[in-house]
């Protein structure tokens, strides 16, 4: 753990608490539709698997139902203007970011969602140009569970893969980081369904709370390039 010199953090789940937004986009979208509103706490265990798990689960249908393209291109249309009402980074997170460039560690985004979301959300919170990479979904040909993108941050960040953390709250995290060579931590404070085993994926630990990643980082640091 010692010699981590890049946090890599995951988006949705892990760095910023989306569910709500995702929600209210949801929620939306079924109105549109005659449906009634889904509850926060049924939303949220799907949040970080993404639209389309978000469409599965509002309106019962799969990716070969001829309606799926638009329901999504509509999720993606409202979620757009509501990108930032209610998402805040997670209880703890910015002082793991400011303990971060105090220690000269870097840290970076990797997420699966596409650029024109990540962006103006990070954005939004003051985080794109304090990040030192950020790696959307569309940034790369493929994405999590393939080590793809994380490989693409470790290039950006000039380090190697074993000298990386990564963080998500997904089976898919846990995957890609382990198969790009990186440590890797569950978030467990983020969307993780009853039904999910995170002690079955394989991670390095697990963290109950985001102040906790600092006993994975070194007490101070030097240049971290």
């Amino acid at each position: 753990m010692m010699s981590t010199r890049c946090l890599l953090l995951d988006l949705d789940g892990t760095l910023v608490d989306t569910a709500p937004d995702m929600t209210r986009t949801l929620n939306a979208l079924r109105a549109e539709h005659a449906l009634p509103p889904l509850p926060l706490a049924t939303v949220r265990p799907h949040v970080s698997h993404g639209v389309r798990m978000l469409i599965r689960l509002g309106f019962g249908i799969t990716e070969e139902d001829p309606r799926f393209a638009d329901l999504r291109a509509r999720f993606l249309e409202i979620y757009r203007d509501c990108l930032t009402q209610e998402s805040r980074l997670f209880p703890g997170m910015d002082d793991l970011l400011g303990a971060c460039e105090s220690r000269i560690v870097k840290w970076g985004v990797v997420t699966n969602k596409p650029a024109s979301l990540t962006h103006p959300l990070l954005a939004a919170l003051g985080l794109d140009r304090r990040a030192a990479c950020i790696v959307s979904g569309d940034s790369t040909r493929r994405n999590k569970p393939h080590p793809e993108p994380l490989l693409e941050a470790s290039r950006l960040v000039e380090l190697a893969p074993a000298d990386c953390l990564y963080v998500g709250d997904a089976q898919r995290d846990i995957e890609a980081g382990r198969r790009a060579g990186m440590k890797t931590l569950i978030a467990m404070f983020g969307y993780i369904g009853h039904t999910e085993r995170p002690d079955e994926w394989q991670a390095d630990g697990m963290i109950d709370h985001p102040l906790d990643i600092l006993g994975w980082l070194p007490a101070s640091g030097g240049p971290a390039s």
